[in-house]
C-alpha cells in the first residue's frame, strides 16, 4: 500500500467538496482527518494549507479550516471568468474537433444523463462539471485543464450554496447541444450555446438560501 501523501490528501479533499460530499462551512479538524487518512497532523495542515490557496478552504485564527462559502460577489466573478475562458475555448474546440474527441464528449454526456436520471446529485454534478475540464483534456491543453479544474471546484461550492431544484437536468441537456454544435464544427453556435450555458446556470442561482452544513466523517466515508 503506498504511503498518503499531501498531495493524496489535497485530491481527496477536492474531491468531496466538488461532488457536494463536504459543504461549505464545514469545519475541517485536523486530528479527525489525520485519524481518517493515517497520517500526521503535519500532512494534513500542508493539504489545508494548499487547499486555502485554492480557494477551497479558508483559514481562521483560532477557529481552524473551514469549506469555504463563497460571497455572492465571490459567485458572479467565477461564472465571469469561466464566460470569459470557456467561450474561447468552445471556439478553439469546434475548429479542431476529430471524431475520437467528439466520441470522448459523447460518452461522457452519456455518463451525466445516466447520474441525473438516477438522482445521483454528487456524482451528477461531478460529471456536470467535469464536462467543461474534459473539453480542455482533449484539446490537450493542459494548463488550461488545471485552470478550469479550480474554477470549476469553486463552482461547485456555488452551486451546493445556490442552485435551485432542477438545474442539473437543464444543464445536461445544454451539454448535449453544445457537443452537436462542436460535431458539426459550428464554432459560432457553440461559443454562443457556451455562454448561453454557463448563463443559465447562474440564473439558477438563488442567492437568498442560507448555506448547508455536513458533516466531514460522513463525507470522506461516501
Amino acid at each position: 500500500m503506498q504511503p498518503t501523501t499531501t498531495s493524496v490528501i489535497v485530491q481527496e479533499l477536492t474531491q468531496a467538496i466538488a461532488g457536494h460530499r463536504l459543504q461549505p462551512g464545514t469545519k475541517l479538524a485536523e486530528q479527525k482527518l489525520a485519524d481518517h487518512f493515517g497520517v500526521s497532523r503535519t500532512l494534513v495542515r500542508q493539504a489545508l494549507h494548499q487547499l486555502a490557496q485554492n480557494r477551497l478552504v479558508t483559514l481562521e485564527p483560532a477557529r481552524g479550516a473551514f469549506v469555504a462559502a463563497p460571497t455572492v460577489e465571490e459567485a458572479r466573478q467565477v461564472f465571469a471568468v469561466r464566460r470569459m475562458l470557456e467561450a474561447g475555448m468552445a471556439r478553439a474546440f469546434a475548429r479542431e474537433a476529430t471524431p475520437a474527441r467528439i466520441r470522448a464528449l459523447r460518452e461522457h454526456v452519456a455518463a451525466e444523463k445516466a447520474a441525473v436520471d438516477a438522482q445521483d446529485a454528487a456524482g451528477g454534478v461531478e460529471l456536470l462539471g467535469d464536462f467543461h475540464v474534459r473539453m480542455a483534456e482533449l484539446m490537450d491543453n493542459e494548463v488550461l485543464a488545471q485552470i478550469l479544474r479550480d474554477l470549476i471546484s469553486r463552482s461547485s461550492l456555488v452551486t451546493l450554496m445556490y442552485q435551485r431544484a432542477g438545474a442539473a437536468h437543464h444543464s445536461q441537456q445544454e451539454h448535449v447541444e453544445i457537443v452537436r454544435a462542436l460535431a458539426a464544427r459550428d464554432a459560432d453556435k457553440a461559443v454562443r450555446l457556451m455562454e448561453e450555458h454557463l448563463q443559465n446556470v447562474e440564473a439558477s442561482l438563488a442567492f437568498d438560501r442560507p448555506p448547508p452544513t455536513h458533516d466531514i466523517a460522513q463525507a470522506l466515508a461516501a
